[in-house]
């Protein structure tokens, strides 16, 4: 089941921010960089974001997060969160199709991750993800921008 979290459930909160913690550090060891803002982010910082989270739920286990932003009709998809012993079972992608569901009447939907993070790159190019670009964000830390502009029906 997919619903939205409320970052005032502090319980909540606690298990998004241990599977942030564990989901990000399969990707910092895929990209060779351990300095990625969710790894280094306290419970605080997570509380008083501005984003919007999408919750993925395993009965009442929370197993996966789309967090996102929406910005002059493009929304940028800011976190995208898998326990990782759910890898590779569909988890991102229902949350994908649901934010991206939701939200049909934007111009244009935004992504980035890290170069290097080609399980990633993959599901946003099947889903009709452009890619826009790589940057250096730090000196050798690469990040690949994608973006998404849905057809109007």
């Amino acid at each position: 089941m997919i619903k939205e979290i409320d970052l005032h459930n502090l319980s909540l909160v606690k298990e998004l921010f241990e599977l942030q913690r564990a989901s990000y550090l399969v990707e910092a060891k895929l990209i060779n960089f351990f300095e990625i803002p969710p790894l280094k982010e306290t419970m605080e910082e997570l509380i008083k974001c501005k984003e919007l989270f999408l919750g993925y739920f395993e009965d009442t286990k929370l197993v996966g997060v789309l967090s996102y932003t929406i910005e002059e009709e493009e929304l940028t998809i800011c976190r995208m969160i898998v326990n990782p012993t759910h890898f590779r079972t569909g988890i991102a992608q229902r949350l994908l199709d649901e934010v991206e569901k939701n939200h049909k009447e934007l111009r244009a939907f935004k992504v980035s991750t890290g170069k290097d993070n080609t399980p990633a790159k993959r599901l946003y190019l099947k889903n009709g993800y452009k890619m826009v670009g790589d940057f250096e964000v730090v000196p050798g830390l690469y990040i690949s921008n994608f973006e998404k502009t849905p057809s109007k029906i």
